[in-house]
């Protein structure tokens, strides 16, 4: 353990050994197992750790998005409609939602790599019956067990790489699962749309069965639970039931009312205002409820850290941005473009491969620069991303265009991510990785959950304001609107008549102001999530100043 570990306040829910810790040097005096905590290294060379985890990572989080294209065949198959078939992906969130933060508590009552490996067998077989399902009732069960077993394993996966490297190195490994959690969700839509077109969308489940065997053999023969996860088997028998029911209820309400809102025009709808309200009552239960028992479910004093908690309310808006950023432009390009799902997916291609390039660069910077320097960089840069997008997001778009656009998003992500994730852990004590973990990764879906619903709904508020100022350059007399008209008539009249050639006409420059109008609403989203990223910018400086290479530094209680 570090200097700066063993120094700082205990939570009550450390072991008392650590209550009354100075310094490095007394603690290891008052409890030899101190020091055998610091010297433990895993059996194996990490990095194979590393990418045994990454691996398993990677199938559950591509599963988040790779289900999308392939609705409209899902509800085909089993005789659904599209607004039905869309429960595939509600249902995979909700519960995947519930199980993040749990993490914690699970690998307390069996180890966290006993734990991890259950994860694994129980999404594995959840896959198989997913693909298997016979009717969409039974395939969303499946897809809600799918979601549970596979809210464990992103946070543990990030646990282990935690533990497994020293601090100095622990920036490059986060870059690993940096890229599992960035490129997963930008390549899912275009497999998906490849697996659905060439073979069918019950393979898209399917592909998990071999990857998970791998995973499960991998993880059994190479991670091991370093001496401070204990198993406790009776935390089973006194399980915390009251808090897994408020966040139940609040993140069910969260999650049904952000994929259904815009559907149901938001608060307008008794049913979107029925679930905003279970999701407040959950929310504020769970708090009062967690924070004050001894033994909680979720660790939620862990925001007494500052550092911590101000790296949880970025990466919430981190995971934000990576999300709305992989659904704002494949939807432009269906929308307006004419891109089909498969064309749209490729476009993002490029963008993958540059993160691809650019997270090794991002976790090496981490063992060099100061973590908040890092995300305040990152940040800057995606101000000047989210301008560009809005100069060059326009109707005459090309392919190529398109695909530099991505490169261009992408390339500040590393610097965020890695910066953010590794400062999460600065100061904060080797016994809650776990909830530390569980706590990143839960708010980063919840930021990417909430903010593709917001910038969805602004893309068309947007759209309907940008469409009643352009119908007013739409009236008779106006110069350029009667050019256009008349030329567009005389062509429609020698095409398909005098009779039809005025409607027509109409019909095309109604359809054209659509069309502008909507184009103007993704500019002003990119432009409002610039305004939001130079916000970022001053808070990166709030985390504390870590001396780089070193693990940490600060990261206090107030």
């Amino acid at each position: 353990m570090s200097a700066i570990d063993s120094t700082l306040p205990a939570l009550p829910s450390d072991p008392a050994a650590r209550s009354n810790a100075t310094g490095a040097g007394s603690s290891e005096m008052q409890n030899p197992n101190l020091a055998q905590h610091a010297a433990w290294k895993p059996r194996v060379n990490p990095w194979l750790i590393a990418m045994t985890v990454a691996l398993a990572a990677f199938m559950e989080v591509l599963d988040t998005s790779i289900a999308n294209v392939a609705l409209p065949h899902i509800g085909g198959s089993l005789g659904a409609s599209t607004d039905e078939a869309t429960w595939v992906l509600t249902s995979y969130l909700v519960s995947n939602a519930i199980v993040l933060p749990l993490g914690g508590w699970a690998s307390s009552v069996m180890g966290r790599r006993n734990f991890f490996a259950v994860c694994i067998t129980g999404f594995t077989a959840a896959s198989f019956l997913c693909g298997a399902a016979p009717s969409l009732p039974i395939l969303l069960l499946c897809r809600v067990l799918q979601g549970m077993f596979g809210g464990g394993m992103q946070p543990m996966a990030q646990a282990i790489m935690a533990d497994s490297f020293e601090p100095q190195k622990r920036g490059q490994a986060f870059a690993l699962y940096g890229l599992v959690a960035v490129l997963a969700p930008s390549i899912g839509p275009t497999l998906g749309g490849w697996i659905t077109d060439n073979f069918s969308w019950r393979w898209i489940f399917f592909i998990n069965i071999p990857v998970g065997i791998l995973a499960f053999i991998l993880v059994t023969r190479l991670v091991e639970d370093p001496p401070w996860i204990k198993a406790d088997r009776s935390r089973l028998r006194n399980m915390d039931y009251v808090g897994l029911g408020f966040l139940t209820l609040a993140m069910g309400g969260l999650q049904i009312m952000l994929d259904k809102g815009e559907e149901n025009d938001w608060f307008s709808s008794p049913f979107i205002c029925l679930f905003a309200v279970l999701f407040i009552v959950g929310i504020i239960g769970l708090f009062l409820w967690e924070w004050n028992k001894k033994d909680p479910l979720i660790n939620l004093r862990l925001f007494r850290y500052r550092n911590f908690a101000i790296c949880c309310f970025l990466m919430m808006l981190v995971g934000g941005v990576l999300n709305a950023n992989t659904v704002l432009q494949p939807q432009f390009t269906q929308q307006l473009l004419g891109y089909n799902a498969t064309t749209a997916g490729l476009a993002l291609t490029y963008g993958g491969l540059t993160l691809v390039f650019m997270m090794p660069l991002a976790g090496i910077a981490t063992g060099k620069i100061s973590a908040r320097y890092l995300a305040a960089f990152g940040f800057m840069m995606l101000v000047i991303t989210f301008r560009y997008a809005a100069n060059v997001t326009n109707l005459q778009m090309s392919f190529a265009e398109a695909s530099w656009l991505r490169v261009v998003q992408m390339f500040p992500l590393p610097f965020c991510f890695i910066s953010i994730t590794t400062a999460a852990y600065v100061g904060m004590p080797k016994e809650q990785s776990n909830q530390v973990a569980g706590l990143i990764n839960f708010v980063r879906n919840i930021g990417g959950s909430i903010l593709i619903a917001i910038t969805n709904a602004q893309v068309t508020s947007r759209a309907m304001w940008h469409e009643q100022h352009l119908q007013q350059a739409m009236q008779p007399g106006t110069i350029a609107f009667d050019l256009h008209q008349k030329a567009l008539t005389g062509a429609y009249n020698n095409a398909f008549g005098v009779a039809n050639g005025s409607a027509l006409a109409m019909a095309q420059i109604y359809n054209q102001m659509l069309a502008q109008a909507r184009m103007q609403g993704y500019q002003d989203v990119y432009m409002e999530l610039s305004y939001a990223s130079i916000v970022l910018v001053f808070l990166a400086f709030m985390l504390s100043k870590n001396k780089p290479g070193a693990g940490g530094g600060g990261g206090g209680m107030h």
